[in-house]
């Protein structure tokens, strides 16, 4: 290959032949430590030490093995390279320039700036960038996603290549996908690790221990490989063999380097982690490392390829006979299987709880379509953001307080831009005898908080499978939280379930209070309705199963039609919930006499059955009912809910 020298200014237009002789390899690597010591000292920040390590293991990867059209980001046969060492992005942007995507302009003047797409840590606001990554641990388990992707559905030789640093190889995540990656299979998975030996206050827990990094690697069955991270003879043979896979194992390239490498005056020093060089010591780092290049190199082109097709034989969306007492978590289940079998894009995963989240309907149907991450939350909905970027609508399933395990995750899918279809069943104190450790009561305050998500909570069969359908055809970060027991069916297969509605169940002309649950207690609140009606007391209710976006209108109708008198039911803890969307709801136009009544999960549960727990929490038929009859009779309010609640565990 022949190296170019155009103004650097300028991306390239020109696709090279791939087989650089490895001199101007060499060429390469120092041109990407200058670059990586240039960009972060022109921004004030930066980690310029992290870069240089690994600027032999990129420099020979780019220009020899990657398989990429760096034209066409989006072809489907294009190898992938993902960041997990995510603070090394000066590294990744002095690739892109050396490939002439980004012009040297940029790079020394939009990174770490505002407004510009060259991030602290790489997010996909570029296009070759498939995955934000910067929190330790997540680019490899989100590789075993694209692996999957690769080797079952898409069925093309794409590789994906994976660099990682040596100190995020103590987050168990990383070890979650290589037991996933060996489980599977994934030969098409290749991590490089950046062994260093230095992490951000000093030495990593291994250090240069590479024989244990090895048999860490073999004990989660995939093959290690130990090099010199800077012969570049040795990282090109790594690379080859194992692209070649020739074990049948995924492989693990532990490459040992040192931080800082080309800048003797801080090489293997502690004390220059995140830190750029000041000018005059990157002046001198740049003198030695024989000044700015100009190269734009660019290594072999993809096989031409395109996805595999996938069958979808048809099918209609299960339907129940009103007053039929259903789980919503098997409704999803139903509701999953015939979504399956209508898109071929959709794929489903489960965190092996499938028989209880009903996931297993969709695995009995689609088999090639089903990927199972074990008690691996984590590597689920990493697996599930991988698949997402290829394309998939991937839904993940598991009880709703596990995935708490994997919030990161989840916030760092809404930075990439991810497309996820979570469901979290056994949520709430209804679930009864197995205790708190089981009952999901923070998860839709989670979900809530990531940045565009939307959050479903159904409370029948039919709105369950028309909501499963709304989240196919939803963006974003999307969570459908479901019921362990069976509840009648409320709706006949006809009612439309639009992301952002919500249904009156109950509505007069004279209504007296309003009375707002979703999934469980909705059930409560009608019950509590008849209970009122009784008494003479006009309630009505409103079903608000999308809770994020959350029908606003509906809700501020009701409030001004029933003198502002509102209870709002939830099995959750008081924030973040139901009862925190609906009172931002109506506190964009209140009503001059608005009172609320928020009945939530306040004490810690323990054992029992729902209907005790319901009762003990304060959140069933009877103490709705008594909180909306004490609004309506205008008495004192005793609690923060309006009633007193035991302080003691059932």
């Amino acid at each position: 290959m022949v190296p170019s020298t155009k103004d650097p200014a300028m991306p390239s237009a020109h696709q090279e032949e791939s087989g650089s002789d490895l001199s101007t390899v060499a060429e390469l690597a120092a041109q990407l430590r200058v670059d990586s010591i240039r960009s972060s000292t022109s921004a004030g920040s930066g980690h310029p030490t992290s870069s240089m390590s690994a600027a032999d293991l990129l420099a020979v990867l780019i220009s020899r093995h990657l398989r990429y059209d760096w034209d066409n980001p989006d072809r489907d046969a294009n190898d992938h390279l993902i960041f997990s060492k995510g603070h090394a992005s000066p590294l990744l942007y002095s690739v892109f320039k050396a490939v002439g995507v980004v012009s040297d302009d940029e790079l020394m003047t939009g990174y770490r700036r505002f407004g510009q797409r060259l991030q602290g840590h790489p997010t996909p606001a570029l296009p070759w960038v498939e995955f934000a990554t910067g929190s330790l641990g997540q680019g490899l388990p989100d590789g075993v996603g694209v692996a999957l992707a690769g080797k079952y559905l898409d069925r093309l030789p794409y590789r994906v290549w994976v660099l990682c640093g040596d100190s995020e190889m103590a987050e168990g995540s990383i070890w979650e996908a290589l037991d996933k990656a060996s489980h599977y299979g994934l030969t098409n998975l290749i991590t490089v690790v950046d062994v260093n030996r230095l992490g951000q206050r000093g030495a990593t827990e291994l250090g240069w221990d590479m024989e244990s990094y090895a048999r860490r690697v073999q004990a989660f069955g995939a093959q290690a490989v130990i090099i010199d991270g800077h012969d570049l003879a040795m990282i090109d043979e790594a690379f080859a063999t194992a692209a070649e896979a020739p074990v049948g194992k995924p492989v693990v390239i532990l490459a040992k380097t040192i931080k800082g490498k080309g800048f003797a005056e801080i090489e293997d020093s502690p004390d220059w982690h995140g830190k750029p060089f000041p000018p005059d010591m990157a002046d001198r780092a740049i003198a030695g490392l024989g000044g700015p290049r100009t190269l734009t190199l660019r290594g072999p082109r993809p096989e031409e390829g395109s996805k595999a097709g996938i069958d979808a034989p048809g099918a209609t969306l299960p339907s129940y006979k009103m007053g039929e007492k259903v789980a919503t978590r098997k409704a999803y289940g139903d509701a999953l299987a015939a979504l399956g079998a209508n898109d071929p894009t959709v794929v489903a995963l489960d965190g092996e709880v499938s028989n209880s989240t009903h996931a297993d309907e969709f695995a009995k149907a689609f088999p090639d379509r089903f990927f199972e991450m074990y008690i691996a939350e984590q590597q689920l909905i990493a697996a599930a953001t991988g698949l997402s970027m290829r394309g998939y609508k991937a839904f993940a399933s598991t009880f709703a307080a596990f995935l708490t395990r994997a919030y990161d995750f989840i916030r760092m899918g809404s930075i990439s831009g991810a497309d996820l279809r979570l469901s979290g069943s056994h949520s709430g104190v209804e679930i009864g005898a197995d205790g708190p450790s089981q009952m999901a009561l923070e998860d839709l305050a989670m979900i809530r908080a990531v940045h565009g998500s939307t959050v479903l909570y159904p409370a029948d069969a039919t709105s369950t499978a028309a909501l499963v359908q709304g989240m196919a055809d939803t963006s974003g970060i999307s969570y459908l939280r479901t019921t362990r027991g069976a509840y009648p069916v409320l709706y006949n297969a006809a009612e439309q379930f639009p992301v952002g509605g919500s249904k009156l169940l109950r509505s007069s002309d004279n209504d007296d209070v309003t009375l707002i649950g979703a999934g469980i207690t909705l059930h409560a609140a009608l019950e509590a309705a008849d209970i009122l009606g009784a008494e003479g007391i006009q309630a009505r209710v409103i079903d608000c199963y999308s809770i994020q976006p959350i029908d606003a209108e509906t809700l501020l109708t009701a409030a001004g039609e029933t003198q502002g008198r509102v209870v709002i039911a939830e099995d959750h803890h008081p924030e973040g919930g139901l009862g925190s969307a609906v009172k931002d709801a109506l506190l964009m136009s209140p009503p001059s006499d608005l009172s609320i009544a928020h009945l939530a999960v306040r004490g810690m549960p323990g054992s029992g059955t729902g209907q005790e727990l319901l009762a003990w929490a304060g959140i069933d038929a009877e103490h709705i009912a008594a909180a909306a009859r004490r609004m309506v009779e205008a008495g004192p309010l005793t609690g923060p809910d309006g009633l007193a609640l035991p302080a003691q565990k059932p």
